[in-house]
């Protein structure tokens, strides 16, 4: 690699061949493709939202609460979802996502214990619910932390 090997990423250089403001015989040329006078005519433009002095809709709209950005989106888990592992089996987040119970596991899995369970499994997740651990310990399992 060396600087007259580079080249931008693809679709990264936007190029459309238009040559504006060149003259009559360009097919574009006067008023360039901007009409006649008015602010789009000119440089500058407006800001992003600006309703030509109307108060914008991002102000109009009523504001509540806020947003937390530390807030972590776990996806929750029943145990009786786990049914479908082999006796003896280690349940991961890989095994979920294989087996097509889960699709994302976003910022961890909860296992939470409504319904029953009849295996004996190894569990590893990031939450355990009371009564989900104590009813897979109850059966010789374990529900590991990871």
């Amino acid at each position: 690699m060396d600087l007259s090997n580079l080249r931008p990423a693809d679709g990264a250089k936007q190029s459309n061949n238009f040559r504006r403001g060149r003259g009559h015989g360009s097919g574009n040329g006067k008023t360039a493709g901007k009409g006649h006078k008015g602010q789009k005519a000119r440089s500058g433009g407006t800001r992003p939202g600006f309703e030509g002095g109307q108060m914008p809709l991002y102000r109009r709209i009523p504001k509540r609460g806020f947003t937390n950005i530390n807030t972590k989106d776990i996806v929750a888990i029943n145990i009786s979802a786990l049914e479908v592992f082999d006796n003896d089996a280690v349940v991961s987040v890989d095994t979920l996502i294989e087996k097509g119970i889960i699709k994302n596991p976003r910022d961890g899995v909860k296992i939470l214990g409504k319904g029953e369970l009849t295996k004996k499994l190894t569990v590893q997740a990031n939450a355990f619910s009371e009564s989900a651990a104590a009813k897979i310990e109850a059966l010789g399992g374990k529900a590991e932390v990871i």
